[in-house]
């Protein structure tokens, strides 16, 4: 079975993806940051960096501490704010022949809301992830995403306002991430997306004092893959939507882990920063995989995990 015969596209609400390789939030910039480095037309989607209806500076510097197997970041949602989004940024995404995936976070469900009407009329926005789960913020984010109620409220009032995919981007800092997830889709949305950062903390033992000013950062990076795969798996038994994985892909191995154990697609962010070219290596890998197995559709998959 060649490769060029195995089906890749990926259904997510009332429209598809070409592929099921995205290139994670804030780790991808606004596309254009990579465009000399990698096809863009071989990437399934790109998740925009966050936008919010203001500006935001971000957190204070350093932003970023290596850790083994990771990274710790905390850069606080830093981004244009709305409105440049939609008159500097859109410009060049409405080009793109990829799907274009506006990442939306907030402080208030107000905020979440309007950011998601104001994008409504571009027609370059294929759909809408919704951060719920930034552990890097003071206000909103991971406080919206560990509660089920809000996550319910948030996602029934972003439903009414959009027919595009509206897909859910969860957190891993909560007893059960299903719990979230089951209330995402009863409010509904089209996906969810799993998983962002872990907490984590770096502490410089010379000064005795946290290296990121904010004290606590998100972990990502091959560190938190089998993290992410058992959370992957454990919402891919609770729900009925697609699950869209990610945490710590570094491979074409990688990714069909978290195929196997439910995904119907996957983001690479913290691997980019190692190799640009590591999603269009994933996607020829995933490719062929499913030759070598004897796969015609990716999304088989999701639904081969042999139980133990």
């Amino acid at each position: 079975m060649p490769i060029s015969s195995i089906a890749l596209s990926v259904a997510i609400g009332s429209k598809r993806l070409p592929n099921p390789v995205g290139v994670a939030s804030g780790t991808f910039g606004y596309g254009g940051e990579y465009e000399k480095l990698i096809d863009l037309s071989r990437l399934g989607a790109i998740y925009t960096k966050a936008i919010t209806m203001g500006p935001r500076a971000g957190n204070d510097i350093p932003r970023i501490v290596e850790t083994p197997g990771g990274i710790l970041n905390s850069i606080g949602l830093a981004n244009v704010g709305i409105d440049r989004f939609i008159s500097e940024k859109l410009p060049y995404l409405s080009k793109l022949p990829c799907a274009v995936i506006a990442n939306v976070a907030g402080s208030t469900e107000d905020e979440y809301a309007r950011v998601v009407e104001r994008l409504e009329p571009q027609a370059a926005v294929w759909g809408y992830e919704i951060n719920i789960s930034c552990p890097n913020v003071k206000h909103g984010g991971l406080a919206f995403g560990t509660d089920p109620a809000m996550v319910e409220t948030l996602t029934r009032r972003l439903r009414a306002l959009t027919a595009r995919p509206l897909i859910m981007k969860l957190t891993p800092n909560v007893t059960d991430i299903a719990v979230i997830a089951r209330a995402a889709e009863a409010g509904g949305a089209d996906a969810v997306s799993c998983i962002n950062t872990l907490v984590g903390m770096v502490i410089d033992i010379r000064k005795r004092a946290p290296v990121l000013p904010a004290a606590t950062g998100g972990l990502s990076g091959p560190a938190i893959r089998p993290v992410g795969v058992a959370m992957t798996w454990r919402v891919a038994r609770a729900v009925r939507i697609p699950v869209i994985g990610m945490g710590g892909i570094m491979s074409a191995d990688d990714a069909v882990q978290y195929l196997l154990a439910g995904a119907s697609a996957v983001q690479i962010g913290t691997g980019t920063f190692v190799d640009p070219r590591l999603p269009v290596k994933v996607l020829e890998g995933i490719a062929e995989y499913c030759r070598r197995e004897g796969f015609s559709n990716v999304q088989e998959l999701r639904k081969s995990l042999r139980d133990q």
